[in-house]
């Protein structure tokens, strides 16, 4: 999934992730300022995220999306606040009040955490990255996940670990390994022969070679 797919942006950018710029916020214009610079348009969603649902870097970029045609969605933790007033698809967690007054670190942090993992997960799910209740489009960046995606494909096709493993070192993902592996099974029922090139030493690279001819 390339990293252009889903931006987040904070007020005060990277520092404040380190370090408190906590006036940034108070700006409702800078938020859509900084979406413009990712060229955002109408074929693009915007989620604003705010525990009090007041914060003016969130409202301000929220109400120039909507002025553009952009559709628009709020997070907050404060049913009928002036972030949600912004957005067209409102989510409000009702948490209560924070343990430690004022910190919404605690449970609205985690409510807005909670409520962010379903939507990029349900999107994960709409796009045909997971089968199942698996992901079967991660990544293949280091050893464990390569021996993750080898035992998806054993339990899904029934074969050895290693007849899995230099599937899925061809194909360079689960699903493509997958389904290259059952297409090939249709072609062999059809009347043809399906043969494919071994992998080579470079893992995790897609190396497909297929040759199909009619028997």
């Amino acid at each position: 999934m390339p990293n252009t797919y889903v931006i987040g942006l904070i007020a005060g950018g990277d520092t404040a992730l380190r370090n408190p710029v906590e006036a940034a916020e108070d700006d409702p214009d800078k938020g859509w300022e900084e979406l413009m610079e990712h060229k955002i348009n109408e074929n693009d969603v915007l989620v604003g995220i705010a525990a009090s649902g007041t914060t003016p870097y969130v409202a301000g970029a929220l109400r120039h999306a909507r002025k553009k045609g952009i559709l628009t969605g709020a997070i907050s933790c404060n049913p009928g606040s002036p972030v949600a007033a912004e957005a067209e698809i409102k989510i409000e967690p009702v948490v209560g009040p924070e343990y430690v007054t004022g910190s919404t670190r605690m449970k609205s942090g985690t409510a807005q955490k909670m409520v962010l993992n379903m939507i990029t997960t349900g999107t994960m799910i709409k796009l045909g990255r997971v089968k199942g209740n698996r992901m079967v489009n991660m990544q293949l960046t280091n050893q464990k996940l390569v021996d993750r995606g080898t035992r998806i494909i054993v339990d899904e096709l029934g074969l050895s670990y290693g007849q899995a493993k230099n599937l899925l070192l061809l194909h360079g993902s689960v699903k493509k390994a997958i389904d290259s592996y059952k297409n090939q099974q249709n072609c062999n029922q059809n009347g043809y022969n399906c043969s494919y090139r071994q992998p080579s030493p470079s893992a995790g690279q897609d190396l497909r070679s297929n040759r199909f001819k009619k028997g």
